[in-house]
């Protein structure tokens, strides 16, 4: 691929992603796209091999975009509850974060996609289990090094704390009310606390 025809297909992923995570596989419109790229719908298909090929790409974008986020909070050179911490605190402004993004991506995709494309579905299955995995991790480690003490097996904690995340993210999506997200983080804060610290 010459070095164009790659910035135009990272020019399309990157202008298309907000629009796919916001209105959905089968709520975006070819005209959508060619509207808010400039480009034919010859010029967006020359570059992938068909719609579900771009929404994939488009959600892997912003997924890229979150894990990157989560890694800075997690891979400091800091303890584990420290991590938590960072992690909690960053998902107390996750509307602001994902804001240019359309919204959540694990929660737009992942509900619009269980029942109209397998491919998506799956992909957003896949990334929360990697954020699961991530926190479990920190979690574990946290452990062998005697900074926590675990009252669950680690990756228990880990899909419970994430639950509870995305719930208020639903919520504060639905509500339009960021206290929703506000106040479980925080009250997430102090759980963490009582739940970890030795």
């Amino acid at each position: 691929m010459t070095k164009k025809a790659e910035r135009t297909t990272a020019y399309i992923i990157e202008t298309v992603a907000p629009i796919f995570n916001r209105h959905g596989y089968i709520g975006t419109s070819m005209s959508d796209l060619t509207e808010a790229t400039g480009l034919t719908k010859g010029a967006i298909y020359g570059n992938f091999e068909n719609k579900e090929a771009l929404a994939l790409s488009a959600f892997e974008h912003n997924r890229n975009l979150l894990l990157q986020a989560i890694d800075n909070k997690l891979d400091m050179e800091i303890e584990a509850l420290d991590k938590l911490f960072s992690l909690l605190s960053f998902y107390k402004q996750y509307d602001v974060f994902t804001l240019p993004l359309g919204g959540c991506p694990l929660l737009n995709v992942g509900v619009d996609a269980q029942s109209n494309n397998k491919l998506l579905a799956a992909a957003v299955k896949e990334t929360i289990k990697e954020i699961e995995g991530k926190i479990a991790l920190i979690l574990e480690n946290g452990a062998k090094q005697n900074e926590i003490k675990l009252p669950v097996p680690p990756l228990q904690f880990a899909k419970q704390l994430f639950t509870m995340i995305q719930g208020a993210v639903a919520m504060s999506t639905m509500t339009q009310d960021r206290k929703y997200l506000v106040n479980t983080v925080t009250y997430l804060e102090y759980l963490v606390k009582q739940e970890l610290k030795k």
